[in-house]
């Protein structure tokens, strides 16, 4: 199994680490951080350097609570960054739900979008299509302003399933070969502790959508719940949870530890090899 990202062919025998670069004010986990341009530079090439085999550059927060940002605001922030990285001997992928900044973010040299909202918006399918991009279609339940007000599922596993499948047809329907398409249950996006969990205790069935599974937990709410952990101490849990997803099939690990996340899989691929 392979990944198609615009010029890139990734191989899934391994996991993936995509490591997260947010160029926003207001991030849950280090908004501000990486705001300046000089900074988010430098974070990526430490995080190319740790061994991330992708890069997602996100210009607004999608937090719990996050209000949104103007388009143009989003191109300020993520285009300067996408055009300094797009020389990278790996994939940039841009996280955005729109669909002009899908189209800016792919002709400055982007090879994937990452989306939240599953190419739902319009002109977002046509965009994507149009080119030879990688897409990774997530689940979200609401808008991040409201989306952790008591969402509810009657079979959260079920109802994500479903709702990954439908946007993976409409993705083969516009023109976009499986080969490109990723898969992700959106953990954290409108759903509870006790929904993420049940999402990542189930994870080994979404094997069934056909599409590689992603996986992004790194630092999540869910995390601090489970912990009693402020997002800067969840480093442990996140590995935990990278691990946990790992073992269940996910072939991408959307981490702000690129390093670490890496080691750790280095152990698990070795044991696995010594079992054999």
């Amino acid at each position: 199994m392979f990944l198609r990202c615009g010029r890139f062919s990734l191989p899934l025998e391994r996991p993936l680490v995509m490591g997260v670069l947010n160029v926003t004010p207001d991030s849950f986990s280090d908004g501000g951080r990486f705001f300046e341009r000089a900074a988010a530079l430098e974070h990526a090439r430490r995080m190319v350097a740790d061994g991330a085999d992708l890069l997602d550059v996100g210009g607004e927060s999608t937090r719990p609570g996050a209000r949104p940002v103007s388009e143009d605001e989003e191109l300020a922030r993520v285009l300067p960054v996408i055009e300094a990285l797009a020389e990278l001997p790996l994939p940039v992928s841009v996280d955005t739900r729109r669909a002009r900044v899908m189209r800016e973010a792919l002709a400055a040299g982007a090879s994937m979008v990452n989306d939240i909202e599953a190419l739902q918006a319009p002109g977002a399918l046509e965009a994507v299509a149009a080119s030879g991009c990688g897409v990774l279609l997530m689940h979200k339940k609401g808008e991040p302003a409201t989306m952790q007000e008591n969402p509810r599922y009657d079979d959260v596993v079920g109802e994500v399933k479903a709702y990954l499948a439908a946007r993976i047809a409409a993705a083969e329907a516009a023109g976009i070969a499986r080969e490109r398409i990723v898969a992700d249950p959106g953990f954290g996006f409108g759903k509870t502790a006790a929904h993420n969990l049940a999402l990542l205790a189930r994870l080994s069935e979404f094997a069934s959508l056909g599409v590689p599974i992603a996986a992004g937990l790194s630092r999540k709410s869910t995390l601090g719940e489970i912990t009693g952990r402020p997002v800067g101490e969840r480093l442990a849990a996140s590995l935990a949870a990278a691990l946990l997803a790992a073992q269940a099939g996910a072939k991408i690990l959307r981490v702000h530890d690129v390093r670490e996340t890496r080691d750790a899989l280095a152990v698990w691929r070795a044991l696995g090899e010594v079992a054999r």
